[in-house]
């Protein structure tokens, strides 16, 4: 963990600042791949967003999401609700995904950055 008193993160012209209070490890498990149709929040889901659905993290959290495997983050803004499949804690975009090296499914970590 990084011992900042605050971090700002640049993303797509989005701007986050998080205090290291609120940067904390939330969840581990498997990451999944999905797009298409609205979200719960009622976006338009468009698979070239940084975006991703939480089954209970606030809608504009902005979340730090490293694979296991390959080491790599991406950072994603909640606007959906999800996955609904065991075993699973997060569903990405694909254009996340790809950020992260994968296309199905992937072990991570999940980090709360704050709310954008």
């Amino acid at each position: 963990m990084i011992n900042l008193t605050a971090t700002t993160i640049l993303l797509v012209g989005l701007a986050v600042v998080a205090t290291a209070a609120e940067l904390k490890h939330v969840q581990n498990g498997i990451a999944s791949v999905y797009s298409g149709g609205r979200t719960a929040n009622g976006e338009r889901a468009s698979p070239r967003q940084l975006t991703a659905a939480h089954r209970f993290l606030p809608f504009g959290t902005m979340v730090r999401v490293t694979s296991r495997a390959t080491g790599r983050s991406v950072v994603v803004r909640i606007n959906d609700r999800g996955p609904y499949v065991r075993g699973r804690v997060i569903d990405l975009t694909p254009a996340a995904a790809s950020v992260l090296g994968f296309s199905g499914l992937e072990w991570v970590y999940l980090t709360v950055m704050g709310r954008s």
